[in-house]
């Protein structure tokens, strides 16, 4: 079966396996492994972050780092198509107290600094509104088709925010597939951000993980909601020594991912019935069938031919490079995917 509904079903290397029985192992919740304080350190220096800190999974990352930066009864600011306010249950609203305002997301990732100060109220004293005190963004933007954002855009939302006095944190999944894409550090994305979630399971393909950077006393208290949340590890060092072999090979494992996705684009833009958006710029192949063409019969075709996919809103198929799919996957896929679609059409079924 060829995987491609999301680059979270990646499978680790024979290299992350082999880490795993030789990591040197402590409890984590006592600061002592020393494998996880390595993966620790090495995040913190690829980000130009002073600290950072393990967790289970990019979920609760990113809701402990808006609950150390917002106080309960505040508001977070979040895109409209972003992962925190449409995949997250919640949860700074649940556990926090912290109210999500959206804003709407244009098509390329970006929220205009003109809808966000609209979130502002005209008089911050005024005791009938809550009070914006932490802007989210997301780079790459999930569901604007993998979408990098650009540098110049983060500068000028940096300076905004510095003025407004609020911080910024980004939800960075994907944060080295927007620095191989802009074939950049991934430094000069992060520095833009007060603090940074990246993903160690996705595009990565380390089994399980995500890592929060920032400032020393920012990850304090970072850890300690971390802990209230249940996210404290003990011998975590099994989880960190496939992120670390993780962070090693970034460039190369992405790069090829990239490629992948660019050729896939290639072959389904040839098929008159499809629609394949621009610009792939990651990992990520977004595409529409015409409209007398059933999506959901159009999916379950492909599953029968061997090919998972999947419909990530309305009328709209994300298809996900990685790792676990070989450039014959790529060949293969597409012609599943041509074979599928005469299925699909609403008089056939």
């Amino acid at each position: 079966m060829i995987e491609l509904r999301s680059d979270t079903f990646t499978l680790p290397s024979e290299e992350m396996m082999d880490s795993i029985k030789k990591a040197v192992l402590g409890d984590d919740v006592y600061g002592l492994d020393p494998t996880v304080n390595e993966l620790e350190k090495k995040s913190a220096e690829l980000l130009g972050k002073a600290d950072a800190v393990l967790f289970p999974s990019g979920t609760m990352a990113n809701l402990a780092s808006i609950m150390a930066h917002c106080p309960r009864g505040t508001k977070v600011l979040v895109g409209d198509k972003s992962d925190i306010y449409i995949y997250e249950a919640g949860g700074a609203t649940v556990c926090g107290g912290i109210i999500y305002d959206p804003i709407p997301t244009e098509k390329n990732g970006t929220l205009k600094i003109k809808n966000i100060e609209t979130r502002f109220p005209k008089d911050p004293t005024d005791p009938q509104f809550a009070l914006p005190s932490l802007l989210c963004i997301e780079n790459p933007s999930n569901r604007t088709g993998g979408r990098v954002l650009p540098l110049a855009y983060l500068q000028e939302l940096n300076h905004y925010t510095r003025m407004k006095n609020i911080p910024i944190h980004m939800d960075g999944a994907r944060i080295f597939n927007a620095s191989v894409a802009l074939d950049i550090s991934p430094i000069e994305i992060a520095m833009f951000a007060d603090s940074v979630q990246f993903c160690l399971s996705k595009g990565l393909s380390a089994p399980i993980g995500s890592i929060v950077a920032g400032s020393s006393p920012f990850i304090k208290k970072v850890r300690m909601i971390r802990k209230m949340l249940g996210g404290g590890m003990r011998q975590a060092g099994i989880i960190a020594a496939p992120g670390i072999v993780a962070l090693e090979n970034r460039n190369d494992v992405l790069k090829k991912d990239h490629i992948k996705a660019t050729n896939l684009a290639e072959k389904l833009s040839l098929i008159k019935e499809i629609d394949v958006s621009p610009n792939v710029e990651t990992n990520m192949v977004f595409f529409t069938l015409k409209k007398e063409f059933l999506i959901a019969t159009f999916i379950s075709t492909c599953e029968m031919y061997g090919l998972n996919i999947d419909e990530l809103e309305p009328g709209v198929i994300r298809a996900v490079l990685h790792s676990n799919v070989s450039n014959e996957d790529v060949e293969k896929a597409a012609e599943i995917i041509k074979k599928a679609i005469p299925f699909s059409k609403r008089e056939f079924t």
